[in-house]
């Protein structure tokens, strides 16, 4: 659990029965699909994204999953991943995420834009796999999270340069496509 200083908050955002959004390799859509099959086996490809949050630091926001998580619980991740929903845009799910998992208020989140997208896959041994195309996006806020603990177990403010080291020293704590997004990222920072 966070630690005394941390802000937290107890919701349920997010099931296994919501449908993802599943597509092919130009993320054009091609059905839908609970999250639960979504992730079974060896996953089927579904649109999501990955968030990285920095301060006025300039240091980025991480997560540790919540350990109840079906796949990677209590690994360090980026500040926040999820899905989009039916009909609702990249961005405005983005700000959805961020404010359900975090407390970040939109309002208050600045200069959030699009990096790049890439696809993956990761399995997570027999409890299921990850197979994502990723949108990945960067933001600004000012303030301190106020975590959900259903989906965060602990949080940290990390020097990029920090973080660098301890997915070079460290990697197995850390989620596969924090490991696979951080180098680019990086690029624009």
């Amino acid at each position: 659990m966070p630690g005394p200083a941390h802000a937290t908050k107890s919701e349920i955002v997010s099931s296994e029965a919501e449908d993802l959004i599943l597509v092919d390799a130009e993320d054009t859509p091609v059905g839908f699909l609970d999250k639960s099959s979504c992730h079974d086996g060896k996953g089927v490809l579904h649109r999501a994204f990955s968030a990285f949050v920095f301060n006025d630091r300039g240091e980025v926001l991480i997560q540790k999953r919540a350990a109840d998580k079906r796949l990677w619980p209590s690994y360090w991740s980026n500040s926040c991943c999820s899905h989009p929903r039916r009909g609702e845009t990249m961005e405005t799910a983005v700000r959805r995420r961020l404010h359900q998992e975090l407390g970040l208020p939109p309002a208050e989140v600045r200069d959030l834009r699009y990096i790049y997208k890439f696809e993956y896959h990761a399995a997570f041994g027999a409890a299921g796999s990850e197979h994502e195309l990723c949108s990945v996006f960067q933001a600004q806020f000012a303030g301190e999270p106020v975590i959900n603990v259903t989906e965060i177990e602990d949080w940290a403010w990390v020097a990029p340069a920090e973080l660098t080291r301890r997915l070079a020293e460290q990697s197995n704590r850390f989620t596969p496509w924090l490991r696979l997004e951080w180098p680019r990222v990086l690029e624009d920072v």
